[in-house]
């Protein structure tokens, strides 16, 4: 195998963020002493979430921001008189506590960390990622970790790739694999930065985008064997 470094994507393609997220956020209502129509409200910051996330990795909003006003907008939406500020706290303090593992991550993580560098590129917020993979037993595989709030720039921007370069320490663009789910922060940053992609597409969704991965894969099982038969550089 020709890769020395790894880079994985967290959520959802490590960690079922998607799990610890509805989780999380049915603790918070029910903390903040909502019980009807959560799921409907969940639905509905979701939506919101989701364009807020795309500003942030646009470089128009803040982590701050983003952190406390999909909150304010959900409860807006829904005309709720729920604060959004304890709303944030109380959701990513959950976070840490809710957290699933995809299907393979474990035997994936210790199988190429004990042949190669695996290291964790996420947007998500420093010390909420470093808790939930602490709690998910995976950082005794991992070299490392490089945050978008730690370097100041998300993915896919090449700085933030530039930063987690840095962090590898030894680092060559030609032995270096991103491995994530997202067509739009992982595939697109390793197209532009000039390195190698796998894209974790368990969905098996259509590629509408222009983002193009070097390799493709429905579950973490079939990485090691789809690049099994690349000689080492």
């Amino acid at each position: 195998m020709k890769y020395r470094l790894f880079l994985f994507d967290l959520d959802d393609t490590l960690l079922d963020f998607k799990a610890s997220e509805k989780l999380s956020f049915v603790r918070t209502m029910w903390e903040l002493g909502l019980r009807d129509g959560i799921d409907g409200l969940f639905h509905q910051y979701q939506a919101i979430n989701l364009e807020l996330w795309k500003k942030f990795e646009e470089g128009s909003v803040s982590k701050d921001f983003l952190k406390v006003e999909r909150f304010r907008n959900t409860f807006l939406a829904k005309g709720l008189e729920l604060d959004p500020e304890a709303a944030s706290r109380i959701y990513l303090e959950s976070l840490s506590d809710t957290v699933v593992l995809i299907d393979g991550a474990t035997t994936l993580c210790a199988t190429l960390a004990a042949i190669a560098k695996v290291g964790i590129i996420t947007n998500g917020v420093d010390a909420i990622q470093n808790r939930r993979i602490a709690s998910s037993g995976l950082f005794e595989h991992i070299s490392f970790v490089a945050t978008s709030e730690a370097c100041g720039y998300a993915k896919p921007d090449s700085r933030f790739f530039d930063y987690a370069a840095n962090l590898a320490g030894t680092f060559a663009k030609d032995e270096t694999i991103i491995v994530g789910d997202r067509l739009d922060a992982d595939i697109l940053g390793a197209n532009r930065y000039g390195i190698d992609s796998c894209w974790f597409n368990p969905d098996r969704a259509a590629n509408e985008s222009t983002a193009l991965p070097t390799y493709e894969v429905a579950s973490l099982r079939d990485i090691v064997p789809s690049l099994q038969g690349l000689a080492v550089c």
